[in-house]
Protein backbone atom coordinates (compact mmCIF):
# COMPACT_ATOMS: atom_id res chain seq x y z
CA UNK A 1 0.00 0.00 0.00
CA UNK A 2 1.35 3.44 -1.32
CA UNK A 3 0.46 6.65 0.17
CA UNK A 4 1.84 9.83 -1.88
CA UNK A 5 1.82 13.03 -1.09
CA UNK A 6 3.21 16.15 -3.11
CA UNK A 7 6.10 18.87 -1.33
CA UNK A 8 8.43 21.46 -1.71
CA UNK A 9 11.82 21.62 -0.43
CA UNK A 10 12.08 25.18 1.77
CA UNK A 11 15.71 26.12 1.73
CA UNK A 12 17.10 29.82 2.83
CA UNK A 13 18.07 29.27 6.16
CA UNK A 14 20.14 26.78 8.30
CA UNK A 15 19.06 23.18 8.74
CA UNK A 16 17.84 23.27 11.84
CA UNK A 17 16.07 26.76 12.61
CA UNK A 18 13.25 26.72 13.72
CA UNK A 19 11.44 28.42 11.05
CA UNK A 20 11.35 26.14 7.42
CA UNK A 21 13.84 27.61 4.58
CA UNK A 22 12.23 29.10 1.32
CA UNK A 23 10.76 26.98 -1.39
CA UNK A 24 13.12 25.08 -3.27
CA UNK A 25 12.73 21.62 -4.86
CA UNK A 26 11.24 18.62 -3.34
CA UNK A 27 13.03 15.37 -1.55
CA UNK A 28 11.75 12.04 -2.34
CA UNK A 29 11.69 9.76 0.76
CA UNK A 30 10.59 6.85 1.37
CA UNK A 31 9.16 5.34 5.15
CA UNK A 32 8.40 1.60 5.72
CA UNK A 33 5.56 0.99 8.43
CA UNK A 34 5.64 -2.00 10.32
CA UNK A 35 1.75 -2.78 11.27
CA UNK A 36 -1.30 -0.83 11.00
CA UNK A 37 -1.32 0.84 14.14
CA UNK A 38 -2.06 3.76 15.62
CA UNK A 39 1.27 3.89 17.11
CA UNK A 40 2.35 5.33 13.52
CA UNK A 41 0.27 7.93 14.23
CA UNK A 42 2.92 10.91 13.62
CA UNK A 43 3.78 9.44 10.35
CA UNK A 44 0.23 9.95 9.12
CA UNK A 45 -0.49 13.10 11.12
CA UNK A 46 2.99 14.72 9.20
CA UNK A 47 2.14 13.46 5.65
CA UNK A 48 -2.07 14.39 6.22
CA UNK A 49 -1.40 17.88 7.92
CA UNK A 50 1.36 18.67 5.56
CA UNK A 51 3.82 18.55 7.49
CA UNK A 52 6.26 16.87 5.45
CA UNK A 53 5.32 19.13 2.71
CA UNK A 54 6.35 22.22 4.76
CA UNK A 55 9.80 20.99 5.44
CA UNK A 56 10.22 20.17 1.47
CA UNK A 57 9.87 16.18 1.83
CA UNK A 58 7.67 14.37 -0.02
CA UNK A 59 7.09 11.16 1.41
CA UNK A 60 6.09 7.83 0.11
CA UNK A 61 4.64 5.46 2.94
CA UNK A 62 4.79 2.08 2.62
CA UNK A 63 2.78 -0.08 5.26
CA UNK A 64 4.94 -3.42 4.82
CA UNK A 65 3.57 -5.20 7.73
CA UNK A 66 4.75 -8.71 9.44
CA UNK A 67 6.12 -7.17 12.41
CA UNK A 68 9.85 -4.56 12.25
CA UNK A 69 11.77 -7.21 10.84
CA UNK A 70 10.63 -7.14 7.33
CA UNK A 71 10.60 -3.53 7.51
CA UNK A 72 14.36 -3.89 8.44
CA UNK A 73 15.45 -6.11 5.36
CA UNK A 74 13.60 -3.70 3.61
CA UNK A 75 15.43 -1.07 5.14
CA UNK A 76 18.79 -3.00 4.55
CA UNK A 77 18.06 -3.76 0.85
CA UNK A 78 17.89 -0.16 0.59
CA UNK A 79 14.09 -0.37 -0.51
CA UNK A 80 12.96 2.48 1.66
CA UNK A 81 15.25 5.06 3.72
CA UNK A 82 13.30 4.97 6.77
CA UNK A 83 11.59 2.23 8.89
CA UNK A 84 9.17 2.86 11.94
CA UNK A 85 8.43 -0.14 13.66
CA UNK A 86 10.23 -1.89 17.32
CA UNK A 87 13.60 -1.38 17.79
CA UNK A 88 14.57 -4.54 18.79
CA UNK A 89 14.34 -5.56 15.04
CA UNK A 90 16.95 -2.42 13.93
CA UNK A 91 19.10 -3.97 17.07
CA UNK A 92 19.09 -7.59 15.95
CA UNK A 93 20.34 -6.60 12.15
CA UNK A 94 22.97 -4.52 13.49
CA UNK A 95 24.51 -7.27 15.56
CA UNK A 96 24.93 -9.28 12.24
CA UNK A 97 26.16 -6.72 11.07
CA UNK A 98 24.23 -4.76 8.68
CA UNK A 99 24.25 -0.84 8.62
CA UNK A 100 21.09 -0.14 10.29
CA UNK A 101 20.63 2.14 13.10
CA UNK A 102 18.05 4.00 15.49
CA UNK A 103 17.77 7.65 15.03
CA UNK A 104 14.76 8.45 17.33
CA UNK A 105 12.25 6.54 19.23
CA UNK A 106 8.84 7.80 20.18
CA UNK A 107 7.65 5.14 22.26
CA UNK A 108 10.30 3.83 24.32
CA UNK A 109 8.10 1.42 26.73
CA UNK A 110 5.74 -1.59 25.42
CA UNK A 111 2.44 -0.67 24.83
CA UNK A 112 1.44 -4.49 24.90
CA UNK A 113 -1.10 -6.34 27.07
CA UNK A 114 -1.53 -9.70 27.83
CA UNK A 115 -5.01 -10.80 27.57
CA UNK A 116 -6.44 -14.33 28.62
CA UNK A 117 -9.17 -15.99 29.14
CA UNK A 118 -10.73 -15.31 32.39
CA UNK A 119 -9.97 -18.75 34.17
CA UNK A 120 -6.12 -17.86 33.73
CA UNK A 121 -5.84 -15.13 36.61
CA UNK A 122 -2.41 -14.96 37.61
CA UNK A 123 0.95 -15.43 35.23
CA UNK A 124 1.51 -18.63 36.20
CA UNK A 125 -1.26 -19.99 34.94
CA UNK A 126 0.08 -19.49 30.86
CA UNK A 127 2.09 -22.70 31.92
CA UNK A 128 1.34 -25.43 29.36
CA UNK A 129 -0.99 -22.88 27.73
CA UNK A 130 -1.12 -21.41 24.11
CA UNK A 131 -0.04 -17.71 23.80
CA UNK A 132 -0.17 -16.32 20.60
CA UNK A 133 2.04 -13.43 19.15
CA UNK A 134 1.63 -11.98 15.73
CA UNK A 135 4.90 -13.67 14.16
CA UNK A 136 8.16 -14.62 15.95
CA UNK A 137 10.59 -12.17 15.87
CA UNK A 138 7.88 -9.75 16.22
CA UNK A 139 7.47 -6.76 18.98
CA UNK A 140 4.62 -9.15 20.15
CA UNK A 141 7.07 -12.01 20.74
CA UNK A 142 10.23 -10.01 22.41
CA UNK A 143 7.51 -8.45 24.60
CA UNK A 144 6.14 -12.07 25.73
CA UNK A 145 9.56 -13.22 26.18
CA UNK A 146 10.61 -10.22 28.50
CA UNK A 147 7.33 -10.56 30.94
CA UNK A 148 7.96 -14.61 30.86
CA UNK A 149 11.50 -13.29 31.95
CA UNK A 150 10.38 -10.95 34.39
CA UNK A 151 7.98 -14.00 35.99
CA UNK A 152 10.31 -16.73 36.44
CA UNK A 153 8.60 -18.48 33.34
CA UNK A 154 10.64 -20.15 31.10
CA UNK A 155 10.07 -20.18 27.22
CA UNK A 156 9.50 -23.61 26.93
CA UNK A 157 6.69 -23.56 29.58
CA UNK A 158 4.53 -21.91 27.47
CA UNK A 159 3.38 -22.26 23.70
CA UNK A 160 3.81 -19.98 21.47
CA UNK A 161 2.21 -19.09 18.56
CA UNK A 162 2.51 -17.53 15.46
CA UNK A 163 -1.03 -16.17 14.54
CA UNK A 164 -0.46 -13.22 12.42
CA UNK A 165 -1.89 -10.07 13.47
CA UNK A 166 -3.70 -8.66 16.40
CA UNK A 167 -7.30 -8.77 14.89
CA UNK A 168 -6.61 -12.76 13.95
CA UNK A 169 -5.56 -13.03 17.72
CA UNK A 170 -8.69 -11.94 18.89
CA UNK A 171 -10.77 -14.26 16.71
CA UNK A 172 -8.29 -17.02 17.81
CA UNK A 173 -8.98 -16.12 21.19
CA UNK A 174 -12.71 -16.49 20.48
CA UNK A 175 -12.33 -19.94 18.45
CA UNK A 176 -10.07 -21.60 21.10
CA UNK A 177 -7.18 -21.70 19.21
CA UNK A 178 -5.21 -20.00 21.38
CA UNK A 179 -6.02 -19.09 25.49
CA UNK A 180 -4.03 -15.73 25.93
CA UNK A 181 -2.69 -13.45 23.25
CA UNK A 182 -0.10 -10.41 23.44
CA UNK A 183 -1.95 -7.27 21.51
CA UNK A 184 -1.12 -3.75 21.51
CA UNK A 185 -3.77 -1.15 21.21
CA UNK A 186 -6.91 -0.71 20.46
CA UNK A 187 -7.03 -4.61 19.81
CA UNK A 188 -6.10 -5.10 23.59
CA UNK A 189 -8.99 -2.83 24.78
CA UNK A 190 -11.59 -5.30 22.21
CA UNK A 191 -10.36 -7.99 23.97
CA UNK A 192 -11.10 -6.68 26.83
CA UNK A 193 -14.53 -5.86 26.26
CA UNK A 194 -15.44 -9.23 25.12
CA UNK A 195 -14.54 -10.28 28.58
CA UNK A 196 -10.87 -11.69 28.27
CA UNK A 197 -9.14 -10.59 31.54
CA UNK A 198 -5.58 -8.33 31.41
CA UNK A 199 -3.38 -10.77 32.73
CA UNK A 200 -0.43 -8.05 32.36
CA UNK A 201 -0.17 -4.49 31.60
CA UNK A 202 3.53 -4.47 29.80
CA UNK A 203 3.56 -0.27 30.31
CA UNK A 204 3.26 -1.12 34.17
CA UNK A 205 6.33 -3.68 34.34
CA UNK A 206 8.47 -0.57 33.83
CA UNK A 207 9.94 -2.30 30.92
CA UNK A 208 11.54 -0.36 28.26
CA UNK A 209 12.86 -1.98 25.14
CA UNK A 210 11.47 1.25 22.13
CA UNK A 211 8.51 -0.27 20.91
CA UNK A 212 8.21 2.53 18.03
CA UNK A 213 11.37 3.80 16.51
CA UNK A 214 12.43 5.11 13.69
CA UNK A 215 15.12 3.39 11.82
CA UNK A 216 17.37 4.47 8.91
CA UNK A 217 21.56 3.48 8.23
CA UNK A 218 24.65 5.31 8.66
CA UNK A 219 25.34 5.28 5.03
CA UNK A 220 22.33 6.84 3.91
CA UNK A 221 22.18 9.47 6.63
CA UNK A 222 26.13 10.57 5.33
CA UNK A 223 24.87 11.09 2.20
CA UNK A 224 21.69 12.28 2.50
CA UNK A 225 21.83 14.76 5.88
CA UNK A 226 20.31 17.83 5.07
CA UNK A 227 17.84 15.12 3.60
CA UNK A 228 17.30 13.36 6.69
CA UNK A 229 17.55 16.63 8.68
CA UNK A 230 14.15 17.39 6.98
CA UNK A 231 12.80 14.20 7.01
CA UNK A 232 13.33 13.99 10.98
CA UNK A 233 12.39 17.87 11.72
CA UNK A 234 9.09 17.23 10.06
CA UNK A 235 8.90 13.77 12.13
CA UNK A 236 9.40 15.35 15.00
CA UNK A 237 6.76 18.57 14.49
CA UNK A 238 4.33 15.47 13.40
CA UNK A 239 5.00 14.00 17.34
CA UNK A 240 4.18 17.43 18.35
CA UNK A 241 1.02 17.74 16.69
CA UNK A 242 -0.39 14.38 17.66
CA UNK A 243 0.12 14.93 20.91
CA UNK A 244 -2.00 19.02 20.56
CA UNK A 245 -4.56 18.26 18.47
CA UNK A 246 -6.91 15.22 19.37
CA UNK A 247 -9.64 16.01 16.88
CA UNK A 248 -7.72 16.04 13.65
CA UNK A 249 -5.56 13.43 14.81
CA UNK A 250 -8.17 10.90 15.24
CA UNK A 251 -9.51 12.08 11.59
CA UNK A 252 -6.21 10.73 10.20
CA UNK A 253 -6.23 7.54 12.39
CA UNK A 254 -9.76 6.74 11.33
CA UNK A 255 -9.06 7.05 7.90
CA UNK A 256 -5.62 5.54 7.54
CA UNK A 257 -7.16 2.43 9.93
CA UNK A 258 -10.47 2.48 8.67
CA UNK A 259 -12.01 2.46 11.70
CA UNK A 260 -16.23 1.75 11.92
CA UNK A 261 -17.85 3.07 14.29
CA UNK A 262 -17.97 0.28 16.64
CA UNK A 263 -14.39 1.01 17.02
CA UNK A 264 -14.24 4.22 17.60
CA UNK A 265 -14.40 4.50 21.31
CA UNK A 266 -10.96 2.06 21.56
CA UNK A 267 -9.53 4.05 18.81
CA UNK A 268 -9.76 7.31 21.32
CA UNK A 269 -8.82 5.49 24.37
CA UNK A 270 -5.55 4.25 22.39
CA UNK A 271 -4.92 8.16 21.00
CA UNK A 272 -5.53 9.19 24.97
CA UNK A 273 -2.57 7.08 26.11
CA UNK A 274 -0.34 7.52 23.20
CA UNK A 275 -0.43 11.78 23.41
CA UNK A 276 -0.63 11.60 27.40
CA UNK A 277 1.64 9.18 28.26
CA UNK A 278 3.43 6.94 25.49
CA UNK A 279 4.68 9.03 23.13
CA UNK A 280 7.90 11.29 23.77
CA UNK A 281 7.68 15.01 22.89
CA UNK A 282 11.83 14.57 22.33
CA UNK A 283 12.26 11.17 20.73
CA UNK A 284 15.60 10.33 21.95
CA UNK A 285 16.32 6.29 21.96
CA UNK A 286 16.22 4.91 25.48
CA UNK A 287 19.63 3.65 26.36
CA UNK A 288 17.95 1.66 28.76
CA UNK A 289 15.49 0.10 26.51
CA UNK A 290 18.80 -0.70 24.09
CA UNK A 291 20.31 -2.50 27.14
CA UNK A 292 17.40 -4.32 27.94
CA UNK A 293 16.86 -5.29 24.02
CA UNK A 294 20.86 -6.62 24.41
CA UNK A 295 20.53 -8.49 27.66
CA UNK A 296 17.89 -10.49 25.75
CA UNK A 297 19.10 -11.23 22.55
CA UNK A 298 22.45 -12.23 24.99
CA UNK A 299 21.15 -15.66 25.08
CA UNK A 300 20.57 -16.62 21.49
CA UNK A 301 23.47 -14.24 20.15
CA UNK A 302 26.94 -13.89 21.67
CA UNK A 303 27.35 -10.69 20.32
CA UNK A 304 24.78 -8.88 22.21
CA UNK A 305 27.05 -9.68 25.52
CA UNK A 306 29.17 -6.68 26.13
CA UNK A 307 27.97 -4.64 23.33
CA UNK A 308 27.83 -1.09 23.39
CA UNK A 309 24.23 0.12 23.70
CA UNK A 310 25.47 3.89 22.01
CA UNK A 311 26.92 2.04 18.98
CA UNK A 312 23.06 1.48 17.79
CA UNK A 313 22.16 4.89 17.99
CA UNK A 314 22.50 7.86 15.54
CA UNK A 315 20.59 10.57 17.47
CA UNK A 316 23.07 13.45 16.24
CA UNK A 317 20.28 15.38 14.17
CA UNK A 318 17.86 14.94 17.06
CA UNK A 319 20.41 16.63 19.50
CA UNK A 320 20.95 19.75 16.99
CA UNK A 321 17.14 20.08 16.66
CA UNK A 322 16.84 20.03 20.31
CA UNK A 323 19.48 22.38 20.65
CA UNK A 324 18.16 24.84 17.99
CA UNK A 325 15.66 25.21 20.14
CA UNK A 326 12.81 23.84 17.67
CA UNK A 327 11.30 21.22 19.79
CA UNK A 328 10.84 23.13 22.40
CA UNK A 329 9.04 25.74 20.10
CA UNK A 330 6.05 23.35 19.18
CA UNK A 331 4.97 22.88 22.41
Amino acid sequence: MWIRSAGILLSGLSLFSIHPPLLFGVERIRVGLSSMSSLHGAVWVAEEKGIFKKHGVEPEIIVIGGGASRGVSALIAGDIQFVSGSGDAAINASLRGADVVIVASVVNKGVQRVMARAELKTPGDLKGKRVGVTRFGAASHLALGLMLRRWGIGPSDVGVVQVGSSPAMVASLDKGGIDAAVLSIPPAFIAEEKGYRVLADLAQMDIYYLHQILGSTRSYLRANRDAAGRFIRAFVEGIAFFKKNKRESLEVLRKKLRTDSEGEKHLEKSYDLLASTYYENIPYPSMQGVETVLDFLAKDNPKARGADPKSFVEDNILKALDASGFIKALY
